[in-house]
């Protein structure tokens, strides 16, 4: 496999969690337009926070395992490489929350 800066991995497999959640919005907007009782939509919400938590977890772990594995276990990548890629997970996690 190269180097995943030249090669990117694939996501693919998120595309149905994906329609699955445009599908949970969808539901949401209707849920406020026939005006359903408050709890309710915040309980679909809080299931769709959910399924998106999950989906940024498995895009990140195919980043962790894929172009942060690749990186450090290459010999042709230089130190400061392999420190961007590390300032690059401290900026990532810094945005979550």
């Amino acid at each position: 496999m190269k180097h995943c800066d030249e090669l990117h991995p694939s996501h693919k497999k998120q595309i149905s969690r994906i329609n699955r959640l445009s599908g949970q919005l969808e539901g949401v907007k209707r849920m406020i337009e026939s005006q359903r009782y408050c709890p309710e939509i915040l309980t679909q919400l809080r299931a769709i926070r959910s399924a998106v938590k999950s989906l940024e977890a498995n895009v990140l772990q195919t980043h962790l395992t894929n172009c942060v594995t690749e990186t450090f276990s290459s010999k042709r990548v230089s130190k400061r490489e392999k420190d961007k890629k590390i300032e690059e997970l401290i900026e990532i996690f810094k945005r979550f929350d």
